[in-house]
């Protein structure tokens, strides 16, 4: 019996401290939980209350009735029909995956060298520089890039026809009538304004690096080559992993302001130029029916989480430590 009275009170006591333990982790991450909160509030409010309209790809919403006072659609996927059944179904599921494609090999590949080339540069000052010029496309809106690629392109004054091409005797190119043209167009465009946010993901993965291993590698006579490709790049590939499975999970989605605004709407290069998200939103414009939109969204966003889930599931039996979970 006092053997007994002994375990219960040591049990009494284990417990005691484990409930101790928990309460001073409590206290000690709460003020990192409090500055999360509003982050945490925006996202629920800007991201998951708004799901709840994807209730209106399954009715055939009429605004005098609201969303969730409109009738249902009879069939149920009534709404996705036209999205399969088009003509232009093909061409514009064609051209939103192999574009979206191309940039995820363009934008990581060249990122990743130019992130290599400017974590070479010595000068502190000179990296700044360098990151800032990288980086400023990003910030830059959408309009404001078809300007400048108007300003290149435009048949009457734009500087290819006016300035570069006579150079080499050639004569001026109609750009907005040439559909065969905009798939190097829009990738280069891309490519300008999108690399610099992959790009200092990579330059931060490279920087935190061990400097020792690549001193102890000279030391052995490795040749730069060599350390990029036995050090460096071995070591950004979770960076590479993670960025290329965001990608892929928007691989159905396309930059609207890309395929709408850069190429000014032209009706005459919609064979290479129209996606998806342009398709549905002239639909939109000409049919005024929100149903119809909103179940291309859904069948977009739950495609792009299967193949985020698949991707994943493909890292995980090959390398499961680089797997997002």
């Amino acid at each position: 019996m006092p053997g007994m009275h002994r375990n219960n009170g040591e049990g009494r006591l284990g417990l005691m401290e484990r409930k101790n333990n928990r309460l001073a982790k409590f206290k000690y991450w709460l003020p990192v939980f409090i500055m999360m909160l509003p982050g945490l509030l925006y996202l629920f409010i800007n991201n998951y209350i708004p799901m709840g309209g994807l209730i209106s790809a399954f009715k055939q919403v009429n605004f005098a009735d609201g969303i969730y006072g409109s009738p249902w659609a009879d069939p149920w996927y009534k709404n996705f029909i036209y999205l399969f059944t088009s003509k232009d179904a093909l061409e514009i599921t064609r051209n939103t995956i192999l574009y979206n494609f191309a940039f995820i090999l363009v934008n990581n590949s060249l990122g990743i060298a130019i992130a290599i080339f400017i974590s070479d540069v010595q000068s502190k000052r000179a990296k700044k520089v360098y990151q800032s010029a990288i980086l400023f496309p990003f910030l830059m809106s959408m309009v404001i890039v078809s300007y400048i690629v108007f300003a290149l392109l435009s048949n009457e004054n734009g500087m290819l026809n006016k300035s570069i091409l006579p150079l080499f005797g050639m004569e001026p190119v109609s750009w907005y009538a040439t559909p065969q043209a905009w798939p190097v167009i829009l990738i280069l465009v891309n490519f300008w304004k999108g690399v610099g946010y992959g790009c200092l993901i990579y330059i931060a993965s490279i920087a935190g690096i061990d400097k020792a291993i690549y001193e102890a590698a000279q030391i052995d006579g490795a040749s730069r080559l060599q350390l990029i490709r036995h050090i460096t790049l071995p070591s950004i590939v979770p960076s590479v992993i993670t960025l290329v499975m965001l990608n892929v999970s928007k691989i159905f989605f396309s930059d609207f302001g890309l395929f709408y605004q850069v190429p000014q709407n032209s009706g005459a290069i919609y064979s290479t130029t129209n996606t998806i998200d342009t398709y549905v939103y002239r639909a939109l414009l000409q049919q005024n029916n929100p149903s119809m939109s909103a179940a291309a969204g859904f069948y977009q966003s739950i495609v792009g989480f299967v193949l985020v889930l698949a991707v994943n599931a493909l890292v995980r039996k090959f390398s499961k430590e680089n797997a997002l979970f």
